[in-house]
């Protein structure tokens, strides 16, 4: 992967992070203003995916995407939020890290 592709791939994360983030106020303490930025922060998130799209592929764009965000939303869910999940959610939340990864890595593997 190159240096753009990481440095875009970093950006759309941050980006839809801080969208989650949004949501999560959104959900607090629901307004437009609130409501508009989460959307234009989806919005933002999408468009540096397409960008990614067209440089690593639809397949290996998404699934690394998935799985950071996976990641950091949970972390900032957990970390900044104080939220909290059972043990089968925490199961769900590992496997789906797993699965993800091997979706992402399954290809590279073969060559």
């Amino acid at each position: 992967m190159s240096g753009v592709a990481l440095i875009q791939l970093g950006a759309a994360t941050i980006t839809f992070i801080a969208a989650a983030s949004m949501a999560k106020a959104w959900a607090v303490a629901p307004s437009l203003a609130k409501a508009i930025f989460t959307l234009l922060l989806y919005s933002g998130g999408n468009i540096l995916m397409m960008r990614l799209i067209r440089l690593l592929g639809m397949a290996t764009a998404f699934s690394v995407s998935a799985v950071l965000q996976l990641v950091a939303v949970n972390l900032v869910a957990l970390l900044f939020y104080g939220e909290r999940v059972n043990l089968p959610q925490g199961v769900g939340i590992v496997l789906a890290i797993v699965a993800v990864a091997l979706v992402s890595l399954g290809p590279g593997l073969n060559s």
